[in-house]
């Protein structure tokens, strides 16, 4: 099977913009099979449409009402994903606010998108990741 790169390019910029939205079901829409999450440099990942939608669930309750800014700074366009480099700012209550860098790879399969693949640091992870942290596991 030939992917169409245009149509899953497509995809992959309308799971970013109902991340945004706060759209769980717009969300999980987007994703195919059992996606794969890997965060690096830390060497960890979650896999399954459950922990995906555990994640997205954390995010949209809990990291999303933390974000006082956003910017995206550059996207790349490649054979196995979008990639996008943007900084986040996170200002949890009663704390000062923290930029952080990201790197997103948003990784294609068949006709949707088959996860992500993350690249900052570990606290931005754990605030991202929340509950599911326990659950990583060593990327083989």
């Amino acid at each position: 099977m030939i992917r169409d790169i245009a149509a899953l390019v497509a995809v992959a910029r309308d799971h970013a913009r109902t991340e945004g939205e706060g759209d769980l079901d717009a969300i999980l829409a987007t994703m195919e099979g059992e996606p794969v999450y890997d965060f690096y440099p830390i060497g960890r990942r979650f896999t399954g449409m459950d922990r995906t939608r555990r994640y997205y669930q954390h995010f949209i309750a809990n990291v999303q009402p933390q974000i006082a800014g956003f910017e995206q700074h550059s996207e790349w366009v490649g054979e196995d994903g979008l990639v996008q480099e943007y900084s986040v700012v996170l200002h949890p209550a009663g704390q000062a606010p923290r930029r952080h860098r990201i790197l997103g790879v948003l990784t294609f399969g068949d006709r949707l998108l088959s996860g992500e693949r993350l690249y900052s640091d570990e606290a931005f992870f754990r605030t991202l990741i929340g509950p599911i942290w326990d659950e990583l596991e060593p990327i083989p």
